[in-house]
């Protein structure tokens, strides 16, 4: 008995922040599966600086050959490999470490961390030595050598035994009462986003299996029927991230300010709106597609999909509206944004987390249901609107969420002090203005019609030149300035965690009392967590989330401005009026 006893003592450590218990084999698996995330945002990075000095056209770096295969190891690294290592970190904090319960069957978390990192190095292997030429999306008639398709098949299996083990995880919590209640809101948020990645690996499976023969000349492949099936992988992948980005938010509010969550019913049901209908919005991929009628297209992208925006409009005012109670409850009542001024900007998790929140909302949001409807599409499809849109939802919305909570997850799990404290804190704000300014300059390139995934839009040699405005000169320069100083902001932000997590100083207890340097002011005091309802109630009798509601009714203004815009351009593309 009294060695039974002695294991249970050695399987889990007890957080001395939070009063969590934590268990030391979910606890190395969030450590080892965010060490790869990083590394693979790493060469993600590098493979940028390459694009971006190649994209502008003063500059233009890379060769045709060399572009396209740096493209290539850009969009998996940053879309696939580095999103999704960190997402099962994400899994296992908000499964066994938010529930304090066991990990169960450890040892296959193990060999989905093995399956996972194999794809990886396969695939990446398969691109370096010029094998898989092919791009994020590997259309057919382009064709890798089959082992690019088996590391992403492996890969993708790797990923599923994770979402097994977080759902098993909420039974065994269940089961050994190890919390009371509903589950909580960020555990909900994990749930969210392991239905969407079954449903959306499901899609990688239907896809890439068939592929994988066909690239063993064993089979024939349709070229639509493959874009049709993979942008149920391609763009839900990103949906994954979504809900993994607000659980995040959630997370961070209530780690940094003590935010509220107004109305748990409503938050958990927007999660459900993601998991039903927002894979739906793989269909704007496929707008211009010929063999795809016409009320399929609308249906899709308008009226179901707008549900999925509803629930992202939900936690774009709750998260916010929770951050404003949370600061109203501990004492910064006056005016509208005295609740704002007195927000600790210095803590990196806390302004990594807003500004994610900002460019996600605003520059994400907007451009997106705007380019996603059928008819405005055609004047983005293939112009670098598209991936102005993506690195503001996807690299200034997710990535930079996953960078403010690993400023918490460093202390917390790691349990080492944050190194280059006095960067770290600039660190968001750097890679945010960045990434920023430069998915504005791809934007309004865009507009002017400049396409995206081309090596020279002067089209050197061709029969026909176009010719673009000369204001596309000025947002070129913009937007390789940006880039670099984007790149900057991330490997900022690597050189941080690689030092912390390698040769980092140890977190102690004297060190918080200490107010220690790198320690995040959530940490050296934890917000308080649980209000009483006179509390809330007197907040909400002072004028409640007032300065949220005027941030809303900006970016509604925003909103309708930058749509009213877009149809006045299709106008003019159709000569009406």
């Amino acid at each position: 008995m009294s060695s039974m006893v002695s294991s249970l003592a050695n399987q889990f450590r007890t957080c001395g922040v939070t009063g969590l218990k934590v268990d030391r084999t979910a606890e190395n698996l969030i450590k080892i599966n965010a060490v790869v995330a990083v590394v693979c945002l790493l060469i993600g990075v590098l493979a940028a600086i390459g694009l971006v000095l190649t994209r502008w056209q003063a500059v233009h770096l890379l060769d045709p050959v060399m572009f396209y295969r740096f493209l290539t190891a850009h969009g998996l690294n940053m879309l696939i490999f580095f999103i999704i290592f960190f997402e099962m970190a994400v899994l296992y904090f908000a499964g066994p470490v938010m529930l304090s319960c066991r990990l169960p069957a450890p040892k296959l978390g193990w060999t989905s961390f093995i399956l996972m990192l194999l794809g990886m190095i396969i695939v990446n292997y398969t691109v370096a030595v010029g094998q898989a030429d092919v791009l994020f999306t590997s259309y057919p008639p382009l064709k890798a050598h089959p082992l690019y398709y088996l590391g992403i098949i492996l890969f993708a299996v790797g990923a599923l035994i994770v979402c097994g083990l977080f759902f098993a995880t909420l039974v065994v919590a269940k089961k050994e009462k190890t919390y009371e209640g509903q589950i909580p809101l960020v555990t909900f948020g994990g749930l969210t986003a392991a239905i969407i990645a079954v449903i959306t690996l499901l899609h990688g499976a239907a896809i890439y299996i068939p592929t994988f023969l066909w690239s063993l000349d064993l089979m024939a492949m349709d070229p639509q029927l493959y874009r049709l099936i993979f942008w149920g992988l391609g763009h839900s992948s990103q949906q994954i991230n979504v809900a993994a980005m607000v659980s995040i938010w959630y997370l961070l509010a209530a780690l940094t300010v003590g935010g509220v969550v107004l109305n748990e019913k409503v938050s958990r049901m927007a999660f459900v709106l993601y998991i039903l209908f927002i894979s739906m919005a793989s269909a704007h991929h496929l707008l211009v597609d010929p063999g795809f009628g016409a009320a399929w297209k609308v249906w899709n992208t308008s009226y179901a999909m707008y549900l999925a925006v509803l629930a992202s409009m939900i936690h774009g005012f709750t998260v916010p509206a929770g951050i404003e109670m949370g600061q109203r409850l501990n004492g910064f009542t006056k005016g509208v944004f005295g609740w704002l001024k007195n927000a600790p900007w210095s803590d990196p998790g806390f302004s990594g987390m807003v500004l994610s929140v900002v460019i996600f909302g605003f520059m994400g949001g907007i451009t997106g249901v705007t380019i996603g409807t059928e008819q405005i599409n055609i004047l983005a499809h293939n112009t670098l609107r598209i991936p102005g849109h993506f690195h503001v939802t996807v690299v200034g919305g997710t990535a930079l969420a996953f960078m403010a909570v690993t400023y918490y997850v460093l202390p917390l799990i790691f349990q080492k002090r944050v190194a280059f404290w006095g960067l770290a804190k600039i660190q968001p704000y750097i890679f945010a203005g960045g990434i920023s300014v430069m998915g504005m300059a791809m934007t309004f390139q865009g507009i002017f019609g400049v396409p995206r995934r081309h090596f020279d839009i002067t089209s050197a040699g061709a029969p026909f030149s176009p010719e673009f405005h000369p204001a596309v000169n000025l947002l070129q320069a913009v937007m390789g300035v940006a880039g670099l100083v984007a790149a900057v902001g991330v490997l900022a932000f690597i050189a941080i965690a690689v030092v912390t997590v390698f040769f980092g100083k140890k977190m102690t207890a004297s060190d918080i009392e200490a107010k220690a340097s790198g320690i995040p002011q959530g940490v050296l005091r934890l917000p308080k967590q649980q209000y009483t309802a006179s509390e809330v109630e007197a907040v909400h009798n002072a004028g409640g989330a007032r300065g949220t509601m005027v941030l809303v009714g900006i970016f509604l203004v925003c909103f309708v401005a930058y749509y009213f815009v877009n149809w006045k351009m299709l106008s003019f593309l159709w000569k009406i009026g």
